[in-house]
């Protein structure tokens, strides 16, 4: 068996770490640990798969993952620099008497949930710079701008929940699952069986399906599905290309059943996605 919990290293007379991860640091594959997360993408591109969700990530992004809350930053290319800038505390950092104090109530909720959220462009230049800021901070002023941070975010309506109440109690899982993710980032754009997976996991087909739904909370072709609309999501605001040739270049071979897939992944249609997209950029 294969651990999934990574232990956080502090430094002494710290309370909680802020530092740069980059290659070959950044390099984590699905793991967890009980500390809560703010991470800064500043290099790469990539998949991220925080719970139940999968996205695509790029430099600039910030995301708040609660304890134990699995997740994945996966490179693009193996070839491409990851880095970021990672702040990890405990839930009981500030002490439960002092996040029951009336001015932080606000606080105290975000750190009871088990969410992992995307902020906002809004928002999250303010945040950034709190936490680039952090890394060199001492004493008191450390604490104070984790605090800000923490605020900001939870009395903002500038983010997007990725993934909420998200369950996972176990500790250790089998090493299958890197095995099943691996060769799925390597074949999603073309046609796969249960049968060819099961075979990577070496499992039977009602096995692995029970298994894989136990670690992702999602069936494996949920979990192909959202990986081609990631894709696609990532062409259509990355490049010029019609949304015909995205369709197919994302997996697909019929436009209805892209077009079904997309909008009940995103609630939008493909276009509509690239026009909010634009809409946002130019703001």
């Amino acid at each position: 068996m294969k651990t999934l919990i990574q232990k956080i290293h502090l430094e002494e007379h710290q309370s909680f770490a802020c530092r740069t991860y980059r290659t070959p640091d950044f390099e984590t594959n699905w793991h967890r640990h009980e500390e809560f997360e703010l991470i800064l993408i500043t290099e790469g591109y990539g998949t991220a798969m925080i719970g139940d969700f999968i996205g695509e990530y790029q430099p600039g992004d910030l995301y708040f993952i609660a304890g134990n809350l699995p997740h994945w930053f996966k490179k693009q290319h193996h070839k491409i620099t990851g880095s970021a800038v990672v702040v990890h505390f405990k839930q009981e950092i500030f002490g439960r008497e002092f996040l029951q104090l009336p001015e932080l109530k606000s606080v105290y909720q975000l750190l009871q949930k088990n969410d992992g959220i995307q902020i906002h462009p809004k928002l999250k230049k303010e945040i950034a710079s709190f936490i680039n800021e952090l890394q060199e901070m001492k004493g008191f002023q450390r604490m104070n701008a984790l605090l800000q941070c923490l605020q900001k975010i939870s009395t903002t309506p500038h983010y997007t929940m990725l993934t909420q109440n998200f369950a996972s109690h176990n500790n250790h899982i089998n090493p299958a699952i890197e095995k099943i993710i691996d060769f799925s980032f390597k074949r999603y754009l073309t046609p796969v069986t249960l049968q060819q997976v099961a075979d990577v996991a070496d499992m039977s087909i009602p096995t692995f399906c029970r298994f894989f739904k136990k670690n992702i909370k999602k069936t494996y072709f949920d979990f192909i599905q959202d990986l081609r609309i990631s894709h696609a999501c990532k062409l259509l605001t990355n490049s010029n290309k019609p949304v015909m040739e995205i369709c197919y270049e994302s997996g697909y071979n019929s436009w209805a059943h892209f077009s079904k897939q997309f909008k009940q992944v995103k609630q939008l249609t493909p276009s509509q996605y690239r026009k909010e997209f634009e809409d946002k950029a130019n703001v």
